[in-house]
């Protein structure tokens, strides 16, 4: 099994879409409110490749919202804006996103991904 799922240390939790096609990876020990928000970002990209917009945005913003200060809120809260966006297609969504990077996670390479969007 090792091999199979290609492991490289333990924990090791692969979260797989319905398909089978790995949808995240996480390896190592991480307490569970992180680890909780790493396997809410995981269904929030399987809705994405689906295009459930807005099941991705609620699993993302629970990623978000519910783990403020874990490592996976700040990537949560940037799909969270574009699966708006993706749904809507108005552009003021990504400029609110802006907004709220410049709120919260400001010095976060996912607010960096946000510049050019200004605001």
């Amino acid at each position: 099994m090792w091999h199979r799922f290609a492991i490289r240390w333990t924990p090791t939790v692969i979260a797989l879409a319905p398909d089978g096609k790995e949808l995240r990876r996480i390896e190592g020990f991480l307490p569970a409110d992180e680890l909780l928000g790493q396997l809410r970002l995981a269904l929030g990209y399987g809705a994405v490749n689906d295009k459930r917009w807005p099941d991705a945005e609620r699993w993302f913003e629970h990623a978000s919202a519910d783990g403020a200060h874990t490592d996976a809120a700040p990537e949560a809260l940037y799909w969270a804006g574009v699966s708006r966006y993706s749904a809507s297609h108005d552009a003021a969504e990504l400029r609110k996103l802006r907004q709220q990077f410049s709120q919260r996670f400001q010095n976060t390479a996912w607010a960096k991904r946000t510049v050019v969007w200004g605001g």
